[in-house]
């Protein structure tokens, strides 16, 4: 065991959170919150998301964000992927990222498919010669036939997450977030997606932050679990323990 747990401290950190608060105004309507940006003094409640949370994610492992709706498991992917930013504390990540959220955004719905893949590629940083390397890998995994030269104002739902998940889980990442998204398409397609997320797990340098309400899903994927509620950490550890505590609190 003191092998492991020393194996472990040795490896690179790519993930890390120091005392992070994420608090946000909550006023009564649309039109309060428009004139508090001009005046300090228009009343609101302040909610914190995620309250003096601290963990470290390793490279390579799999970590499961575990708690019940409004637990502060968004707001933390939404804080390392860079679309929130702390109230107060540190955030740290190294590595790029790739994350299955809200799938079908950023896409240009009066582009093609294959042009939507170069635009939604380049927003992560990706080199027009790196996108021509996995073009054919996310054209094969979405599998929408003669549509992906179609603008997506003429996609389903459906085959515009079957295009961001493609794209998600062929970039190469070195981090992969997910939340809840291998629900993704039909009973076909989701096995498809479960089994390109092993395949990303079996590579030693690809780190996974998954939130998911499957705990079945969380074990098999993850190897340790932190539960929160109410932005807080009530625990963290091993994910079989953390899996129990959720269940005996619930």
């Amino acid at each position: 065991m003191s092998n492991e747990i020393n194996d472990y401290n040795e490896r690179e950190t790519v993930i890390s959170f120091k005392n992070v608060t994420k608090e946000y105004k909550l006023y009564k309507n649309d039109k309060a919150r428009f004139k508090g940006l001009f005046n300090k003094k228009v009343p609101f409640k302040l909610k914190k998301a995620v309250n003096n949370l601290s963990f470290e994610v390793k490279k390579g492992e799999g970590l499961a964000l575990i708690g019940r709706n409004g637990a502060g498991k968004s707001t933390i992917l939404k804080m390392v992927t860079g679309v929130a930013f702390p109230t107060k504390g540190e955030i740290f990540v190294d590595g790029k990222i790739s994350a299955l959220l809200e799938l079908s955004s950023g896409f240009d719905v009066e582009s093609s498919g294959i042009e939507n893949i170069y635009l939604k590629c380049s927003l992560l940083g990706m080199t027009r010669e790196e996108i021509d390397e996995v073009l054919d890998d996310i054209v094969e995994f979405a599998d929408i036939g003669d549509y992906i030269e179609q603008p997506l104002r003429s996609y389903s739902s459906g085959m515009k997450s079957r295009l961001g998940f493609a794209i998600c889980v062929n970039v190469k990442p070195d981090i992969l977030i997910v939340d809840e998204a291998l629900s993704v398409g039909d009973k076909n397609f989701k096995k498809k997606c479960i089994k390109r997320v092993r395949e990303l797990m079996a590579d030693n340098n690809v780190t996974l932050l998954f939130v998911t309400h499957s705990l079945s899903t969380a074990l098999e994927f993850c190897q340790r679990g932190i539960v929160l509620e109410q932005g807080k950490k009530l625990f963290e550890g091993p994910i079989q323990e953390a899996i129990e505590f959720y269940d005996a609190r619930e």
